[in-house]
């Protein structure tokens, strides 16, 4: 059984519809498939500063870990986060087989060996130097909605411990220098993950109405994990799936500097691709290169310039941009067709769908993305 599934898929999007802070008052939606989406772009940058300090990161293992996180968080996120680590460490072996039971009730045709390595995962003790990237920048993409929230919340009951208990936490990570970086007065790491946060406020298909409303940040994690997923079918070698990951949650970063514009409208404006392409990477190098470390900076270019375009580079090794192009129209596809299948559609999503779904049938083959489709549609949603 293949590991990229529909069901899985599925499963991944669905926490578009899970709202967090849903206690609190919001100034916007703030949801898991955002959270997660952060949190991935955040151990990102956490894991850079610690191969810069000299210690090796398994990119593979940070990866799969932190999509494994998420599987588990999909199962038990309305739970505060004080009864969540409770039950984790009260009650592990029977939260761990509830976490199991409902992934298997939502994904039933997975991949064995990803099946194993989730359960090997959550049975761990979370000790490698990966968990603690992605604990810290679990903490710290927490700590960026609750600064969202905080003022609108100020008259709330405890939210001054909200905010200690938080910030106790991300503490506890100062061994990392990512997290020393970041929760620095004048740091421009903590600018990159703002920046990235930003993708959190622009909507997909903003001029439709639709549900979920999906963003451009959690549409880019959607557009990783399947790549990811894809890659473990393919055998892809280690620094293939990191490229082929990376540039998926990174393609749409330059968005954040010029925001979205439809596609139709680049197609049938003279030139107006080109332009917005060279605007985009000057924006890009002016604005966000210089929040990264300049050891860092070609590697990022060769992540966020073309990334629909397939690589065979001599430092960085394989991209298969293709590939990735047809899980940004599987990612674009889910969202037009399930807002239909919730009753909410027009004239435009199901235009789109259609149009999506045919550009599929023809350059999704690498990714089997004929199957999914289908399989999707099966799915009572």
């Amino acid at each position: 059984m293949p590991a990229l599934n529909s069901e899985i898929l599925y499963m991944f999007f669905d926490s578009s519809n899970m709202h967090r802070w849903n206690d609190h008052l919001c100034p916007v939606e703030l949801t898991e498939l955002d959270k997660q989406a952060h949190k991935a772009a955040i151990a990102w940058m956490l894991a850079k500063y610690e191969e810069s300090e000299g210690n090796g990161i398994d990119w593979r293992r940070l990866i799969e870990n932190t999509m494994f996180s998420f599987i588990q968080r999909s199962v038990l996120t309305d739970l505060k986060p004080q009864v969540y680590y409770r039950m984790v460490s009260e009650k592990r072996e029977q939260v761990n087989s509830f976490v199991i039971s409902q992934f298997d009730s939502m994904v039933p045709s997975c991949d064995p060996g990803f099946r194993d390595r989730l359960i090997t995962y959550l049975e761990s003790n979370k000790d490698s130097r990966e968990d603690a990237v992605i604990r810290a920048a679990h903490y710290l993409a927490t700590r960026w909605e609750f600064n969202l929230i905080y003022d609108s919340n100020r008259s709330i009951y405890g939210i001054d411990d909200t905010r200690r208990e938080i910030d106790e936490q991300i503490y506890q990570h100062v061994d990392l220098r990512g997290v020393r970086e970041i929760m620095g007065k004048t740091s421009n790491a903590f600018d990159f993950i703002d920046i990235i946060g930003q993708l959190r406020f622009q909507q997909r298909w903003a001029r439709t109405p639709r549900i979920p409303r999906t963003t451009v940040l959690g549409h880019s994690l959607m557009v990783s994990n399947t790549m990811y997923l894809h890659d473990l079918d393919t055998g892809a070698d280690d620094n293939q799936v990191y490229n082929d990951y990376y540039t998926g949650l990174f393609h749409d970063l330059p968005e954040v500097l010029t925001k979205d514009v439809i596609t139709p409208i680049k197609v049938n404006v003279d030139g107006l691709a080109e332009l917005l392409e060279e605007y985009e990477h000057d924006m890009v190098e002016s604005t966000i290169m210089p929040m990264l470390l300049p050891e860092w900076h070609d590697e990022f270019r060769f992540m966020v310039f073309d990334p629909f375009t397939d690589v065979v580079h001599p430092q960085y090794g394989t991209r298969s941009g293709s590939d990735l192009k047809a899980c940004d129209l599987l990612a674009a596809y889910m969202e037009a067709y399930i807002s239909g299948c919730y009753g909410i559609s027009s004239r435009t999503l199901e235009d789109g769908a259609a149009d999506i779904r045919s550009k599929l049938m023809v350059k999704g083959k690498g990714i089997g993305a004929k199957g999914l489709i289908e399989g999707l549609e099966r799915m009572r949603l």
